[in-house]
């Protein structure tokens, strides 16, 4: 006895959310991940699929915010929610991100494959916690592998851009040069 799965018969649900700041509807079947339907039905290529389980932090987005492993949410359940991604990181066209410029200044992302995943847990963390120590960075970031380098540079990075965001703040002097 056989069994055959017409696709013309999947259920496909639609999905309201605000991606990077943009209301946004998607098409996904209910098994779809947040992973997949940001990369396929979104568009969005810039989180990145590691270990599709949860383990490895690259595909960290924010969600309502709060990071979150976009491989282990359902798409379904981000109805209504917030979503940032890498995508929205960056302030405009010809500007990059206090996090984005320290990186590379301090020469923390090396073949990048993890990179997306990193900047967005240390946005997530310099929203929540402006002034982080060392180890409230490295805490908050040991859920992110980087198979490239020590952390070193990562927690370098994350401490001169919290720095930069902190100098940016009104009534404060600019940032560093």
């Amino acid at each position: 006895m056989s069994r055959s799965t017409n696709a013309s018969t999947t259920t496909r649900q639609t999905v309201h959310a605000t991606i990077n700041g943009e209301a946004t509807e998607l098409e996904v079947e209910p098994w779809r991940s947040l992973l997949d339907a940001l990369r396929v039905e979104g568009g969005l290529t810039g989180t990145k699929k590691g270990c599709d389980v949860g383990d490895c932090g690259a595909c960290t987005v924010i969600l309502d915010g709060r990071p979150v492993n976009a491989c282990l949410v359902l798409a379904v359940e981000v109805e209504g929610c917030r979503i940032e991604t890498i995508e929205g990181l960056q302030p405009g066209p010809d500007q990059v991100h206090p996090l984005q410029e320290q990186f590379m200044c301090c020469g923390a992302a090396q073949c990048g494959f993890c990179t997306p995943g990193v900047l967005m847990m240390a946005k997530s963390l310099l929203d929540q916690t402006p002034r982080p120590s060392e180890a409230e960075i490295r805490f908050a970031l040991a859920g992110n592998i980087c198979r490239c380098t020590g952390y070193t540079k990562i927690v370098e990075a994350v401490e001169r851009a919290a720095e930069d965001l902190q100098a940016a703040q009104p009534g404060r002097q600019g940032a560093r040069a």
